[in-house]
C-alpha cells in the first residue's frame, strides 16, 4: 500500500520519517523522530536504518540526523531541470560576462547550500563546488547570503544547531561571529566569503529568497585572491545584489510569491 493511498504502507512510513527530519528547523534524534511521527519504536528503527543503508539519511557527530548524498543525487537532477534554475541562469551568465570570473547558484538546505548552478571563470581555477555538491553554509558566501535572508527565529534556530569546524585560518567558529556577521550582511546586502571556506579563494554573495521566504538561496562571484582582491569584490557587490534582484523578479513574475 503506497502513501498516497493511506501512508501507512512501508513507503508511507519512509517519507513520513524523510518530510519529518528534512522540514524540522532543528536537527532530530531518534527521540525526537519518535515523538514527530505516528510509528512504533522499532518500526521507526528500522525506518531508519534503512534509509541510512540506502544513503537517504546520513547522522551527525551528535546523532542527530540529516538528509544523504543519495538524496542530494536526486534533488541535483530534479533542480536541473527545475524552473529556478532555468530562471537564474541567464542572470548568472550575465554576471560572468562583466566579472569573467566564477558565478554559483546555491539554495540553502538545513545548515548547509547546495550547488544549482555553475558558469566557471574564463580561467579555470581547481575549487571544491561542483553542481550537486553541498557545503557548509557558515562558511560559504552563498550559504551566509542565504542564511541573512531567513527570518531571524529560524535563523537563530539553525545557528544554534550548526557544528562548527575550522577549515581555514579566517573560518568563523561561533555562534556570535556568525550572528554579528549576518547582520553586517543585512546591513549592507553582501556576504563575503574572506578565505572560510577554501585558502586562496573568496567571494561576494548576495541572497533570493521568495516573498515569504520560505525559499532562500544565493548568487556569488568567487575567485583566488592572486588574480582579485578585496577591493574588486567590494566594487562588484552591488552587481551581485542587481542580480539577485533580477532573478527575485523574474521569479515573482513566472513562479508567484510562493515559488
Amino acid at each position: 500500500m503506497g502513501r498516497g493511498e493511506s501512508g501507512t504502507g512501508t513507503l508511507g512510513k519512509a517519507m513520513e520519517v524523510l518530510e519529518t527530519i528534512a522540514l524540522s528547523s532543528t536537527p532530530l534524534r531518534f527521540t525526537d523522530v519518535l515523538h514527530r511521527v505516528d510509528q512504533p519504536r522499532g518500526t521507526l528503527h528500522r525506518q531508519i536504518s534503512n534509509l541510512i543503508e540506502e544513503g537517504l539519511l546520513s547522522t551527525r557527530a551528535d546523532n542527530s540526523y540529516e538528509l544523504g548524498l543519495t538524496l542530494l543525487k536526486f534533488a541535483s537532477r530534479a533542480w536541473s531541470s527545475n524552473q529556478f534554475r532555468t530562471i537564474a541562469e541567464p542572470h548568472l551568465k550575465h554576471l560572468h560576462d562583466i566579472t569573467g570570473e566564477t558565478v554559483h547558484l546555491g539554495v540553502l538546505n538545513g545548515v548547509d547550500v547546495i550547488y544549482l548552478d555553475k558558469v566557471e571563470s574564463r580561467q579555470a581555477v581547481r575549487m571544491y563546488s561542483q553542481i550537486g555538491n553541498s557545503a557548509p553554509a557558515f562558511c560559504t558566501g552563498v550559504g551566509k547570503a542565504a542564511m541573512a535572508a531567513l527570518p531571524d527565529a529560524e535563523l537563530q534556530s539553525r545557528i544554534s544547531s550548526i557544528a562548527f569546524k575550522r577549515y581555514t585560518d579566517t573560518t568563523l567558529v561561533t555562534t556570535t561571529a556568525l550572528s554579528t556577521e549576518i547582520q553586517d550582511i543585512r546591513q549592507s546586502g553582501n556576504a563575503f566569503d574572506r578565505e572560510e571556506h577554501e585558502k586562496d579563494i573568496h567571494c561576494v554573495a548576495a541572497p533570493i529568497h521568495s516573498d515569504d521566504r520560505n525559499f532562500v538561496a544565493g548568487i556569488s562571484v568567487t575567485a583566488p585572491i592572486y588574480r582579485v582582491n578585496m577591493d574588486q569584490l567590494i566594487e562588484w557587490g552591488p552587481l551581485v545584489r542587481e542580480s539577485a534582484a533580477a532573478i527575485m523578479d523574474d521569479m515573482a513574475n513566472r513562479l508567484g510569491p510562493k515559488a
